[in-house]
């Protein structure tokens, strides 16, 4: 398999650490992204994404006035979102399984902890591409599927497509 032509691609880059910043941007731009945005902060981010059309965004988690989390809820869930579907891979050095578990609830498609290595990077990037998750409205959540390994014979109770189904969050990423 050979890999992607990453050149038509926009890439969000949101953190608010300029160095960071500029590393992912070195990563991406050595896999073939030709253009690049950056943004300090969701407030930025959000002014980007309703400026232009964006195609993958990596975003941090921990950043003032408004964080990743709720740059991401805002373009799940905002009738001013230009595009709810796109792509947001979570950057972060607090991978804990409880921001892990907020940022699948807010609708992050991938999650990168740090400090990055471009092949991280490259994976996510390919997921992103080459795996495509579907996404799903239930219980208020709205987003990609939070589940990696889905069992296509599942009758029970949970099973995906009855409104309010709780998701096994063993069955997440």
């Amino acid at each position: 398999m050979s890999a992607p032509d990453l050149r038509p691609l926009t890439v969000l880059i949101i953190d608010d650490n300029a160095p960071m910043r500029e590393i992912i941007g070195a990563v991406l731009k050595s896999l073939g992204v030709r253009k690049i945005i950056e943004a300090a902060d969701g407030v930025e981010a959000l002014k980007a994404v309703t400026e232009r059309e964006v195609d993958i965004i990596f975003t941090d988690l921990m950043m003032q006035p408004v964080d990743g989390l709720a740059f991401i809820r805002w373009i799940r869930t905002s009738p001013a979102s230009s595009n709810p579907y796109t792509p947001i891979i979570m950057v972060t050095g607090h991978a804990t399984r409880a921001s892990l578990d907020e940022a699948r609830m807010a609708g992050v498609t991938e999650f990168l902890a740090k400090p990055l290595t471009a092949r991280g990077v490259l994976h996510r990037v390919n997921e992103v591409i080459n795996n495509p998750r579907d996404f799903v409205r239930v219980s208020g959540y709205f987003g990609p599927c939070r589940r990696r390994r889905i069992d296509h014979g599942y009758e029970g109770d949970e099973r995906r497509g009855i409104v309010g189904a709780a998701l096994d969050p063993e069955d997440m990423y």
